[in-house]
């Protein structure tokens, strides 16, 4: 049995200008329900695993469930809210004007941190990956192998669940755009 886990494409959101943290929020939403770019090629590894996925799962999120397409034309991803990327907090934060990558990277290492302010926790968003990652085994069991195109931090939650659980495959999950980690499960 496998799981692959595959990161989306590239947000077609690409607005960088530095923005109060009120903004990102907005900015958040719009990268949230925004496609990705279609690229010329995709990793080979990656159209393999989704070529052969007898069950494709997505999150609920467009640049998910479009990634997904763009990998396989005419496919019907079965997507779900469960596999959403993890959200960032929301501090009150004046005027300060930050770039939406820099906004990510502090306010990412404050929820690590355990600031969670009006989003999940880090331990409710481990148990989230837990529940996603007995889904995924599940229906690894009835279709022997599944593809999961979702998004880099949640990916790397599951990644740590399915080791957990015995699974075999790399210690951390690609947190490149397009790349595929694959576990597998002998029986």
């Amino acid at each position: 049995m496998e799981i692959s886990l595959i990161r989306h494409g590239r947000s077609t959101c690409t607005d960088s200008n530095r923005m109060k943290c009120k903004e990102f929020k907005i900015w958040v939403g719009k990268y949230d329900n925004q496609g990705v770019f279609e690229e010329n090629f995709y990793p080979e590894d990656t159209l393999d695993r989704i070529a052969s996925a007898n069950i494709v799962f997505s999150s609920d999120l467009e640049r998910s469930i479009e990634s997904a397409r763009l990998l396989k034309p005419n496919l019907l991803a079965v997507s779900d809210p469960l596999f959403r990327e993890t959200e960032l907090p929301n501090p009150s934060v004046g005027s300060i004007k930050l770039s939406p990558s820099t906004w990510s990277l502090i306010l990412r290492c404050l929820w690590f941190l355990g600031y969670s302010r009006d989003c999940e926790s880090l331990k409710e968003a481990k148990d989230r990956a837990e529940k996603a990652s007995e889904l995924l085994a599940v229906y690894a069991e009835i279709h022997t192998s599944i593809v999961l195109v979702g998004h880099g931090f949640f990916n790397m939650l599951i990644a740590k669940e399915l080791q957990k659980m015995g699974w075999e495959g790399k210690k951390r999950s690609s947190s490149k755009h397009w790349n595929c980690t694959t576990y597998t499960l002998l029986n």
